[in-house]
């Protein structure tokens, strides 16, 4: 009966150690209804790839694209990627990225349909 009420005992003392080390690396106060005041564990922010963010920025850059191959028009659009082409190897993958694709192309006709 003894060991029982002891192993009892033990994990409600490693439960409040375990709660008190995630509320020592942050915590929020939170008062209750009768003006108790209640520790509540930190929201963790989540460590990973902002996959929203990500692909904001890469539909950014298409209608980037599309944009400039309707201002500049399809001609000169390749020239101009042709000149990165022919330079240093940093220009040589900004060629590359901004080759027309047919994204790049369905954007700029409906830049065009628009303008």
């Amino acid at each position: 009966m003894a060991n029982a009420n002891h192993a009892n005992f033990s994990a409600r003392l490693r439960e409040i150690d375990q709660r008190h080390q995630r509320l020592a690396s942050g915590y929020v106060r939170l008062e209750e209804r009768d003006g108790l005041l209640v520790p509540v564990e930190a929201v963790k922010l989540r460590r990973g790839m902002p996959l929203r963010g990500v692909s904001l920025i890469l539909g950014m850059f298409l209608v980037f694209k599309g944009f400039l191959l309707a201002y500049l028009g399809p001609v000169t659009y390749a020239n101009r990627v042709g000149e990165l082409t022919g330079g240093t190897l940093v220009e040589k993958l900004g060629g590359w990225i901004m080759q027309a694709d047919p994204v790049t192309h369905w954007i700029a006709s409906q830049f065009n349909l628009l303008f």
